[in-house]
């Protein structure tokens, strides 16, 4: 499918908003903000997206022909059965040369509360105050995802370091325990590529290509963004049938005599190919200068890695990795946790989520195994089971000018239990002190329009008018990013 010029990516309702407005309206500003969270446990999410959002935006911009309004003027006609719609609106838009627009945001990766906003956009020219909402479908479909994203690889995280602290693993080797497995699963590779990227702010382990791909063309200053390690599939290990996987094996250490590889376990008889490795290859594993990482890919995560105490199979009642101590042994750490022999190791990437992350570091933590034990790959049942719900993002026209008059508007229906009302006029963003402590976001709504150009204003300008400002080269610094999630109040 061809690239969808940005005046098609809306909802058809928003084709008639340019004559709808009040006549004498000459500036509106919107916000986008997480209403609230339908995730136990979240009540803060990851500002993320609003980077590639806008790069995108003025590039599709540039890159409009007036074939193309012709089309969108045609295609309007036809869809709303109206002979007589004009689209010169549009044209006027494209003859100005440049996208008369005003964004300000939060910095990407700035932990915020819900129901304070994280970006907001107004006209910079009297004659377009329809274009700021004419854009809501795009610009929300296009950062929900990512910041949500964020938001739940930030929860993975936190239960990966927490656990790493109190069962001595290395701290760094979180950066590596959560893995990106998602992008098969997702609505499209652009989606896939978009919400990887959320998952890169946390952790350095993917295989979503298009995600380290999209980082390095949208920011600078990445470091390194992201990879993975050399790894089989069903394909590679049933390829010379349930015989011939012995044959595999084989030929996969014959290939990699050092380093990491991920070998996929469970095409036919998991625990006995685990207990084959523990026996026959037990030596040469032990000899490789490398690892050999086991990845069970059926089953139920929990048991199969921490043990199912009612199965009569020793092994299954064992588990994963009290199973490969068994064979292989290894050392322990500071906290007095096993940790494995480093020639192996294990990964799960099969129906990953928060509630079985939790269950399985846990699980380790109580048979004494450090949680560095395992790494989990997290993937679509995650990072596409979700929706623009899951944090309620919205966005909401707040603040109007007409006839040379202010006007302060909001949202509030008596048929709502508060989760859709909206702020009112124009927003303020601070951050809360505490005894000279920095906290979380705070909010103030119905300032002043000094108060809200001014710079003590935490949402910044970003674009305006065709031009990034110079606050807005500043969120193309992936690495800042990165360490300003780190360094985030919870």
């Amino acid at each position: 499918m061809s690239t969808i010029p940005f005046i098609f990516k809306i909802d058809m309702y928003k084709t008639g908003h340019h004559k709808q407005y009040l006549p004498g309206t000459t500036e509106v500003v919107s916000n986008l903000t997480s209403r609230g969270s339908r995730i136990q446990g979240i009540n803060n999410i990851v500002w993320f997206g609003s980077t590639n959002f806008i790069r995108e935006l003025d590039a599709a911009y540039q890159d409009l022909h007036w074939e193309d309004i012709d089309t969108y003027e045609n295609l309007v006609r036809t869809s709303l059965n109206d002979p007589s719609y004009s689209a010169d609106h549009i044209r006027d838009l494209y003859s100005l040369g440049h996208l008369p627009l005003e964004i300000r945001a939060l910095p990407e990766g700035t932990v915020v509360p819900m129901r304070v906003p994280a970006l907001t956009i107004r006209n910079t020219h009297p004659d377009f105050a329809w274009l700021p909402n004419f854009l809501e479908t795009q610009l929300s479909a296009e950062i929900w995802h990512s910041s949500t994203a964020a938001t739940i690889a930030r929860a993975y995280r936190e239960t990966f370091d927490r656990y790493a602290k109190i069962t001595g693993s290395p701290a760094e080797f979180c950066d590596w325990q959560g893995h990106d497995f998602s992008a098969r699963g997702m609505c499209g590779i652009q989606a896939g590529a978009l919400s990887g990227l959320g998952h890169l702010l946390s952790f350095t382990g993917t295989d979503t290509v298009a995600s380290v791909y999209l980082a390095s063309g949208c920011y600078h200053n990445c470091g390194f963004i992201g990879g993975s390690v050399p790894a089989t599939e069903h394909s590679v290990m049933t390829a010379a049938g349930k015989e011939g996987e012995k044959e595999v094996l084989e030929h996969l250490l014959r290939t990699y005599p050092e380093g990491i590889v991920s070998v996929v376990s469970d095409s036919y008889d998991f625990w006995g190919f685990v207990e084959m490795l523990g026996t026959t290859y037990k030596d040469r594993i032990k000899a490789r200068n490398g690892k050999l990482v086991i990845r069970p890919d059926s089953g139920d995560p929990v048991k199969i890695l921490i043990g199912d105490p009612s199965s009569s199979d020793i092994r299954e009642s064992m588990g994963l990795i009290e199973l490969l101590w068994h064979y292989f042994g290894g050392t322990t750490s500071s906290t007095g946790h096993k940790i494995l022999d480093s020639h192996v190791g294990a990964i799960y990437g099969d129906s990953i989520t928060l509630d079985r992350q939790k269950a399985i570091l846990n699980g380790l933590y109580s048979k004494g195994f450090a949680s560095c034990n395992v790494v989990l790959g997290i993937g679509s049942y995650t990072y596409q089971y979700v929706t623009r719900d899951t944090f309620g993002f919205a966005m909401k026209a707040t603040y109007m000018e007409r006839d040379g008059k202010s006007y302060n508007i909001f949202k509030e229906p008596k048929t709502d239990n508060g989760t859709k009302f909206s702020c009112r006029g124009l927003p303020f963003v601070t951050r809360y002190k505490y005894k000279d402590a920095e906290g979380l976001l705070t909010l103030e709504d119905q300032v002043s329009k000094d108060k809200f150009e001014s710079p003590d204003n935490l949402l910044e300008v970003v674009y305006k008018d065709g031009q990034f400002s110079d606050a807005g080269t500043d969120i193309f610094d992936f690495s800042a990013i990165r360490l300003r999630l780190k360094n985030q109040p919870s």
